[in-house]
């Protein structure tokens, strides 16, 4: 299977009209991969029945919750790492920085090698 791409024409950035226009390779999203679909697979791989590998799902989103609200790294091995990040204002004095200086609250992604091997590796089909 290959990642499927089209070429896109951009303008340069903070040019008014857009300036020298360029073509540049933007991938085509192939649709979603749903939980249902997910499971269907993970059935074939494994001896687990459809309710227990949804079980399994459910509960390590609600332990990755768990642990990303606690303030922890979530490392899944060969899948990556989740974890909390912040952006904040900045202040004159450390005693000045309080919960009220935080902005924006997000949850970062770090794939592991395994999956950014594969995704190297996976070829591209102009369409």
């Amino acid at each position: 299977m290959a990642i499927k791409f089209k070429a896109i024409e951009k303008g340069q950035p903070g040019v008014l009209g857009g300036g020298t226009k360029k073509f540049y390779a933007s991938i085509v999203i192939d649709g979603e991969a749903t939980v249902d679909e997910i499971v269907r697979d993970i059935e074939k791989f494994s001896s687990l029945s459809e309710p227990d590998i949804r079980g399994v799902i459910v509960a390590l989103e609600n332990v990755i919750q768990t642990k990303l609200s606690d303030g922890k790294i979530v490392r899944l091995e060969k899948l990556g790492s989740y974890y909390p990040s912040l952006s904040s204002k900045g202040e004159n004095t450390p005693e000045e920085v309080t919960s009220a200086s935080i902005k924006e609250v997000s949850i970062n992604y770090r794939p592991g090698d395994r999956l950014k091997k594969v995704i190297n590796e996976a070829g591209f089909k102009k369409e």
